[in-house]
């Protein structure tokens, strides 16, 4: 079974996206919750600083989202890879031949 590649860059990048825009908005409202987390997403994407504005929330979660399509895009792309190359040898150990 194949994943379908847009599907899962979609999904991954509106959960992490959502995730650092969830933080990053409790965080405003509540200054010690998430500090690490944002610090550590702050050290990973340049031009994002964990400051409690909403500018940075909103840089932050440009980059989550821009970053979990990517890594999704990649993922699905990997994963189809492998079931593919799965997928023959079972079928040749089998006496199947693939009809592409």
């Amino acid at each position: 079974m194949k994943l379908n590649v847009k599907a899962m860059a979609i999904s991954i990048a509106l959960v992490w996206g959502g995730a650092v825009f969830l933080v990053g908005l409790t965080n405003l409202i509540w200054p010690s919750y998430g500090g690490a987390f944002l610090e550590l997403v702050a050290s990973v994407y340049p031009g994002y600083k964990a400051t409690a504005s909403i500018a940075d929330v909103i840089v932050g979660t440009l980059y989550a989202l821009l970053d979990g399509l990517v890594a999704g895009l990649i993922f699905a792309w990997v994963y189809n890879v492998f079931t593919s190359i799965c997928t023959c040898a079972t079928n040749e150990t089998r006496g199947v031949t693939s009809q592409v």
